[in-house]
């Protein structure tokens, strides 16, 4: 009978779908979004209110601010692409030396 009890209750069953070992990868992900919103939002949002708020809603929010700065940052791709303006700084973030000359003269 001792066996047929443990036995049922180690059946694997999940609340939610949640196991013991994809909980902090759900929690890291609840909280990364959380973060996401706030520092993104730039101001706009306390982590209380983010924690607070519905799923659905906050899935919502993060997909907009999401959606925002890709676009924002296709923009300003597009734009560096237009503009054939030359600099310094190669698109890696690294300095050329070649190009980081002083040309002008004093006289």
């Amino acid at each position: 009978m001792e066996g047929e009890t443990q036995l049922m209750f180690q059946l694997g069953l999940t609340f939610f779908g949640l196991t013991s070992k994809t909980a902090p990868q759900f929690r890291k992900y609840v909280f990364d979004q959380i973060h996401e919103i706030v520092f993104h939002g730039k101001g706009g949002y306390d982590w209380g209110t983010v924690y607070n708020m519905p799923l659905w809603l906050r899935k919502y929010t993060y997909n907009l601010i999401k959606d925002y700065y890709e676009k924002e940052k296709e923009n300003i791709e597009n734009s560096q692409k237009n503009n054939k303006q030359q600099t310094i700084i190669d698109p890696s973030g690294k300095i050329t030396p070649a190009q980081f000359q002083n040309k002008t003269s004093y006289k």
